[in-house]
């Protein structure tokens, strides 16, 4: 299992759309999930320890984001035939144990991930109102396992200075995690 760093912010950048099925049965594009100040977009899985270390965080974070009119979704994009566990079937049992906040898609062509240039789960974009990127670090310093619950909340932060300002901080550490399973055709 590799664990890689994302690359650092490509500012303005603009959020690619799609259309990916959530394990609900309802049908997400960018439109349907932006809030009124911006969009968290996220790269994870159901199997990488890093994601299983912070998803609560993931969870709370997404919850207090609402409040200040972040919409949020989690994208899938592994190949689940070498990772059983990422199947659409354990994505739905894991957003229902976990009540997920938001919708949990599966980009079963990998193309999304692609397009966006992801690189590991978790993978965080946050865009502004504009579906500008404005942040592409980590949550917190949690790596396999949760970092100490009073760790400073990057991905939060970043989120809260895009809400009150329209651009994210220009300071961001790298989100750390397992590489995307890219399919071998």
């Amino acid at each position: 299992m590799a664990s890689l760093e994302t690359p650092v912010c490509n500012f303005g950048w603009e959020a690619v759309d799609f259309d990916l099925p959530g394990v609900d049965g309802k049908r997400y594009n960018l439109t349907s999930v932006i809030g009124e100040k911006g969009l968290l977009v996220m790269f994870i899985c159901n199997h990488c320890p890093y994601v299983k270390a912070i998803r609560d965080r993931i969870i709370r974070d997404v919850k207090e984001l609402r409040k200040y009119g972040i919409g949020a979704i989690a994208i899938m994009s592994n190949d689940p035939a070498d990772y059983p566990e990422d199947s659409f079937d354990n994505m739905a049992q894991v957003a229902r144990e976990y009540n997920f906040p938001f919708p949990y898609v599966w980009d079963e062509t990998q193309q999304v991930a692609k397009t966006y240039g992801a690189v590991c789960t978790p993978d965080f974009f946050g865009f502004n109102d504009k579906l500008e990127l404005q942040y592409r670090g980590r949550l917190d310093a949690s790596r396999k396992e949760a970092a100490p619950a009073e760790a400073r909340r990057d991905l939060f932060e970043g989120m809260l200075q895009v809400v009150e300002t329209g651009r994210g901080p220009d300071e961001q550490i790298p989100s750390i995690g397992c590489s995307i399973k890219w399919r071998t055709e």
